[in-house]
């Protein structure tokens, strides 16, 4: 049986820490920040763990 292939567009975006939480940077900090509080943009810029019912899919994919 051939070795499963990892996504890369999946590597690229998340993250398993050694304890297996998956974790993700999270949306809305690209563009438009002027009108963001600084308090807001601080938050969002921290990686925050995704949903355990995507957790799953995502570590399959990964292959781990």
């Amino acid at each position: 049986m051939p070795k499963q292939k990892t996504r890369k567009s999946i590597t690229k975006r998340f993250r398993v820490t050694k304890n297996g939480k998956v974790m993700r940077s999270q949306a809305f900090r690209r563009h438009l920040n002027v009108k963001k509080s600084s308090k807001r943009k601080r938050r969002l810029g921290r990686t925050v763990q995704t949903k355990k019912v995507y957790a799953n899919k995502i570590k399959k994919a990964l292959g781990v």
